[in-house]
């Protein structure tokens, strides 16, 4: 049986999320580079006992980084290594429909990737692997996530394409209408290549995209303005506390099998024969591919 234990990448407001017991930050190194901050290790109490969760602030405490200098790889890796089975990513959107208002809260199930700087894989020469991310999303991981946004009355929307740019700039008008007509629901800088990485290192996945703004495209929004939508983003940290702690409370404490094999993404992405694979591409798989890798050799 595979124990639960619950990741969240996030954002300042969980930081101090009450009710955790025995937290601690610890660091995990990672192959692939500098994590964006320690990981706080923690635990929160439920009907079946406590759950183990992991936090990791991905634009570092203090929001250092821009999302084109988050080292997306070494912030799954690290949560790999942290003993994460299942991932729920926390992030701030803007709108592209009348009838997504900020406040509201999107359980994202499809993604458009328009970064252009960052590593989008743990793969490449010496060990190359294809992984399908035809539905990028774990289904029973965002049941759980549903059902405790519900639980604690939180206006959403199930299902919604998210798309991902790479920033830092907001949208021009152009782009925000072009994207609107590609029928996108919400805008963000972070989840690229976040998501594609994560079903590279077999973690179940889920998006909540918090919604702090309509974007450039709507007549009366027409310039975001920061200020505003931290604003905005206050009241949606609070919320998504509740849905975390209500999320953690309940959720079974040993792991629920993804539906559609997100966590056995790698059993047919590998291509390279065993004896053509570079040792040292291997050895830095060992938590990402790890299970197998030393299941085939």
């Amino acid at each position: 049986m595979t124990k639960t234990v619950l990741g969240i990448i996030g954002g300042s407001g969980f930081y101090n999320l009450p009710g955790l017991e025995n937290p601690r930050w610890e660091t995990v190194a990672s192959p692939w580079g500098a994590p964006s901050d320690q990981i706080l290790f923690a635990e929160i109490a439920g009907p079946g006992g406590n759950l183990p969760i992991r936090f990791l602030p991905r634009h570092g405490r203090g929001h250092r980084l821009s999302p084109s200098g988050i080292d997306y790889r070494a912030n799954i890796d690290a949560m790999k290594r942290a003993g994460v089975t299942d991932l729920v990513s926390i992030s701030a959107c803007g709108s592209f429909r009348e009838e997504l208002p900020p406040g509201m809260f999107v359980l994202v199930d499809q993604f458009i990737d328009r970064t252009f700087a960052r590593e989008k894989s743990f793969f490449g020469n010496g060990l190359v692997a294809h992984v399908s991310v035809a539905d990028p999303v774990s289904p029973a991981l965002v049941d759980m996530v549903e059902a405790a946004t519900k639980g604690e009355s939180i206006p959403y929307k199930r299902g919604g394409t998210y798309l991902v740019m790479e920033g830092p700039q907001f949208s021009s008008r152009a782009e925000s209408n072009l994207y609107r007509s590609w029928g996108c629901d919400v805008i963000g800088m972070t989840n690229m290549p976040e998501a594609k990485l994560a079903r590279e290192a077999e973690l179940c996945y889920a998006t909540v995209a918090m919604i702090t703004d309509y974007d450039c495209w709507h007549d009366d929004h027409t310039h975001v303005d920061v200020a505003a939508v931290i604003k905005v983003m206050q009241g949606n940290t609070a919320m998504a506390q509740r849905l975390v702690l209500r999320l953690a409370r309940d959720m079974p404490r040993a792991h629920v099998p993804c539906p559609i094999g997100s966590d056995r993404a790698l059993d047919v992405a590998l291509i390279t024969a065993p004896e053509a694979r570079d040792p040292g591409l291997v050895a830095k798989l060992d938590a990402v591919a790890g299970r197998v890798l030393q299941a085939k050799g």
